[in-house]
């Protein structure tokens, strides 16, 4: 496996100094991470449910028909939801009708909901140790509804969590490094890619994030 410093100089050579500092993002403070409202978590989660699998230019299009027809993600709200409300949102014009998805949104609320005895969402994922992100991934998968995959590594990037995404291109590289043989799937090969981003995370002092990305543009 190749020290990040080299991934990293391969990285810069295919696009340049410049443009690959420019294109390194910088995640949220924590603090900041457990301020965000729990409909926000809902929502960015039913975003990401919606948009697997299908174009993601049609669910930004209609993204203010989905925030009206769920009332903004309140949780509470969505939670209780009856089937007189899921039977009405099936024929809701103003989402995308699939009703397995819709259910989602329910039960994700309740996801939401059940970090409240351990200080809010917001303030657990931002707690969450980057050298056991696997962990948090996990742990949507088991107690989220679809949020497994890429579907919860995007929902985290996409709210400031400091992740990795494994990606077509992420992932051809850390194959490239011998560090799993094929698309991670598995718990011995999560834990592999791990291990070799908390590696990484100590020779360069840089988070899951720009790490992930460097990656991504190694290839």
């Amino acid at each position: 496996m190749r020290s990040f410093d080299e991934i990293y100089d391969i990285a810069e050579r295919r696009h340049g100094p410049q443009a690959l500092a420019e294109r390194l993002s910088t995640p949220l403070a924590a603090d900041d991470i457990a301020k965000i409202p729990e409909d926000r978590w809902l929502a960015q989660f039913t975003r990401g449910v919606f948009q697997a699998g299908f174009n993601w230019k049609v669910i930004e299009a209609k993204w203010d028909g989905f925030e009206a027809a769920f009332h903004g993600f309140d949780i509470g709200r969505c939670a209780m939801m009856d089937d007189a409300w899921f039977d009405a949102l099936v024929s809701d014009t103003r989402i995308v009708r699939n009703a397995p998805k819709i259910a989602t949104v329910r039960d994700n609320a309740v996801f939401v909901q059940s970090f409240r005895v351990e200080g809010g969402i917001g303030r657990v994922i931002a707690d969450w140790p980057t050298t056991d992100h696997i962990g948090l991934l996990a742990r949507m998968k088991q107690d989220g509804s679809r949020l497994g995959a890429m579907t919860g590594q995007y929902a985290l990037r996409f709210l400031g969590k400091d992740s990795f995404i494994l990606s077509r291109d992420v992932t051809g590289r850390l194959i490239a490094e011998g560090v799993i043989d094929k698309p991670a799937a598995s718990k011995s090969s999560m834990r592999a890619v791990q291990e070799a981003f908390n590696i990484w995370m100590a020779q360069s002092r840089r988070g899951l994030t720009q790490i992930s990305q460097v990656l991504a543009m190694s290839i």
